[in-house]
């Protein structure tokens, strides 16, 4: 009794030694491959910020012009684009062909107030939102009513037939996220023209998208369903928008003509573009980094999206100039007609489903090219945890946090099909300012910033291929 109690003791002895070695070595492991990618992130950050090409490339892009989906321009970007990855050296530069719509604005955006008593005839400030309807050759007259909602609009009954109907609900200034701000009163530009319509509605006005007091329409898509008429639909500046409700609470009635020209052409013929560093231990398992290579066509695109396009393109760049071999295949992708259809990134997803390509992960940037602050994931609980741990590791791009939340546009496609996305989170106060106007353009873009938001998707992209 008394040897086996020896023996029994000496065991207990024996592997608790033998199991704090094991997991003392597995310590040490995990501390060299943090100490290891520690310095990729500062050799990476270091490469960006004193030898990046994401600026240079951002103002090849502008001088394209505006790139809105079947248009001369969005034709060249394609080209330019399919260019630069050659020239950097990509694997597989590719197309993928598409078909867009093309909706075109015409020359003609002209809205006036023509009865006030306060200020008599005058001009107002307009856009036509993508895929607007034209007037009639000489336009529409009408009575405005103001509303905020489209509960209110309704509750109107039949106060609102022959009327343009006005929506001038704000973003909410008070809101620290300003893509939340947008996300409260988008809807009244996308559906503002069908609610106006069901209501008897002649045309809608819509106050623009931004936080900012400007005299700059912002643009943006507009809806129609079937069996609804289809009328004409503008963005009204946000003075404009101010002054309009002030005469509207001062004089009751307050008559407005609108004139636009717009007109959608047949469908034409696009493609998304691709290249990529092929995996060195796993080249058919692919992770997608990009941007939309399309814009509204309004100013240049420079924020939305031709940052995040060039920002995808130099991530792989940095891969390669710091001489990293990834262990899975990484991927840009410019997908085209992310503003008015989405159809890139379908049949993205959709010929990736056909051929049973594996995606591991898809990231997006689509929020402008300015500070990153973070990164959002979507995807289940276990996976959002493993990437969240990361977030030390990117701290010298700036990025504070990683957490849960949607992946972009373009990459919703692929997440329906299980393929977790994340999406570039930057600094987001002055994005509304620009977005989807005459604003956004290359002088808006601080060069730093959109670097650092390369540098890090590239680390991103390579802890993913490493350590998923």
């Amino acid at each position: 009794m008394q040897t086996r109690y020896v023996q029994l003791k000496t065991a207990l002895i024996i592997f608790p030694a033998v199991f704090l070695s094991t997991q003392l070595a597995g310590q040490d492991q995990t501390n060299t491959k943090t100490i290891s990618y520690q310095a990729l992130t500062k050799q990476i950050v270091n490469t960006a910020l004193g030898d990046g090409k994401a600026y240079e490339m951002l103002v090849d892009l502008t001088k394209l012009g505006p790139r809105l989906s079947g248009s001369p321009q969005a034709a060249a970007a394609v080209e330019l684009t399919r260019q630069m990855m050659e020239q950097l050296g990509f694997d597989n530069v590719r197309l993928q062909p598409i078909i867009v719509p093309h909706w075109v604005r015409g020359p003609i955006e002209e809205a006036a107030i023509i009865n006030s008593p306060t200020f008599g005839m005058t001009p107002l400030t307009v856009c036509a939102l993508g895929g607007s309807t034209a007037t009639p050759e000489i336009g529409v007259v009408g009575e405005v009513v103001e509303v905020k909602s489209f509960e209110e609009l309704r509750g109107l009954g039949k106060k609102a037939e022959g009327k343009i109907v006005f929506f001038n609900r704000a973003m909410d200034p008070t809101l620290l996220d300003t893509f939340s701000a947008y996300g409260g009163a988008v809807n009244q530009r996308g559906g503002g023209a069908v609610e106006a319509a069901k209501a008897g509605g002649i045309a809608a006005l819509v106050r623009s998208m931004t936080t900012r007091l400007d005299d700059v329409p912002h643009t943006g898509g507009v809806r129609y369903e079937d069996g609804a008429p289809k009328i004409p639909a503008a963005a009204i500046s946000t003075i404009d928008a101010n002054m309009l409700s002030r005469l509207i609470a001062q004089d009751k009635r307050v008559v407005v003509r609108l004139k636009l020209t717009c007109q959608t052409l047949p469908d034409a013929p696009s493609a998304n573009v691709m290249g990529e560093i092929i995996g060195s231990e796993k080249p058919d398992e692919i992770i997608v980094i990009c941007g939309h290579l399309d814009s509204w066509d309004k100013g240049t695109g420079a924020h939305d999206d031709g940052a995040g396009c060039m920002q995808a393109i130099e991530a792989v760049r940095l891969l390669k100039a710091c001489g990293l071999k990834p262990m899975r295949t990484i991927r840009a992708v410019m997908f085209m007609n992310e503003e008015n259809g989405l159809r890139g990134g379908e049949e993205y997803a959709r010929e990736a489903a056909e051929k049973k390509i594996k995606h591991t992960a898809a990231m997006e940037s689509d929020r402008g090219g300015f500070a990153p602050r973070g990164f959002t994931v979507q995807a289940d609980s276990v996976i959002v945890s493993r990437i969240s741990k990361w977030a030390q590791l990117l701290a010298p791009t700036g990025v504070e946090y990683i957490k849960p939340g949607g992946g972009g546009a373009d990459i919703w496609p692929l997440s329906r099909q299980g393929v977790p996305a994340i999406g570039l989170v930057p600094e987001a106060h002055r994005y509304f300012d620009y977005h989807h106007s005459d604003n956004d353009t290359i002088d808006k873009v601080n060069e730093r910033e959109l670097e650092l938001g390369a540098a890090a998707m590239a680390i991103m992209a390579y802890l993913i291929s490493e350590e998923f």
